[in-house]
């Protein structure tokens, strides 16, 4: 029973990755993602540059034969900083999604299961939160807490959560009258047990979708935070601190913008690529 049971899980991941590759756009974006992550986490070994390393004989020389993208305002390689400021910016926007989609999920769980005066409490709380700008909570919380990486995935998360409770507590109130719910609690499973065992499996296809398409959000987030000198700061190479450290010599010096400024909008591009073939994978209106 267990045998069946395990090659039908198998069988199902093997389906769910055949339908995501399925089209064009989404091979493209995971083709393009696993290049950017396998360059990031691979490539500083064997590049030849600290990624400190000042060389003042070579600040803001262009892209060459020596350094492939050129050096910054201290003489650092370029490409060296962009492939150790991959590290950051991925892991950012990879941990806020998933800690801003658990939140959600446990807050939304809570609130569409219980219903009544919980759900009423919860969900005006929720209408206050949204009601202030995510770009403006994130900017506060960042402010509160300082730079860092976990202080930054604190305030990626803030800006996401209501969006989260809202759709998982529509999912939980569409789930909970049926029928499995019911022999569930007939036969005494506690809450909890309900909630996270049996009503969260038959909902967690649209939580997947929304943390993949968050991630990108995260990062250009992330980025931006960093830009205006919160989140993640110098010497740490960030992709958005780059950005902010190049952006005094956008005329004189563009490659120390454009350079990190490309790789985010690949990154994103990418991202985004591969959220659509997840969502069109995890969609039963669009299977044959």
């Amino acid at each position: 029973m267990s045998k069946t049971r395990k090659v039908h899980k198998q069988s199902q991941t093997l389906e769910f990755f055949q339908r995501m590759t399925k089209a064009f756009s989404a091979k493209l974006g995971i083709i393009l993602l696993a290049l950017i992550v396998l360059v990031c986490l691979a490539g500083p070994f064997f590049s030849p540059y600290e990624v400190n390393g000042v060389d003042l004989a070579n600040m803001y020389s262009g892209p060459s034969s020596q350094h492939l993208l050129g050096c910054d305002s201290m003489g650092r390689d370029l490409f060296t900083r962009l492939m150790y400021g991959g590290r950051y910016s991925l892991a950012l926007g990879i941990c806020a999604s998933l800690f801003g989609a658990a939140v959600g999920v446990i807050i939304g769980s809570i609130g569409g299961y219980f219903g009544g005066m919980t759900e009423t409490v919860i969900m005006r709380l929720m209408d206050v939160w949204s009601a202030l700008p995510g770009t403006m909570l994130c900017i506060l919380v960042s402010s509160a807490m300082g730079s860092g990486f976990f202080a930054t995935v604190l305030a990626l998360t803030v800006g996401g959560v209501p969006g989260t409770v809202r759709m998982i507590r529509g999912q939980i109130l569409s789930e909970r009258s049926r029928e499995y719910i019911e022999a569930a609690q007939s036969i005494n499973c506690s809450n909890l047990s309900i909630m996270f065992k049996h009503l969260l499996p038959n909902v967690i296809q649209p939580i997947i979708v929304t943390m993949t398409m968050g991630i990108g959000s995260c990062i250009i987030m992330a980025a931006s935070l960093s830009y205006i000198g919160l989140g993640i700061q110098p010497p740490n190479p960030e992709w958005g601190a780059m950005l902010s450290e190049g952006r005094a010599y956008i005329r004189t010096y563009p490659h120390l913008i454009l350079v990190p400024g490309i790789i985010i909008a690949l990154a994103v591009f990418a991202i985004n690529l591969m959220g659509d073939g997840v969502r069109d994978a995890l969609d039963p209106k669009l299977r044959d």
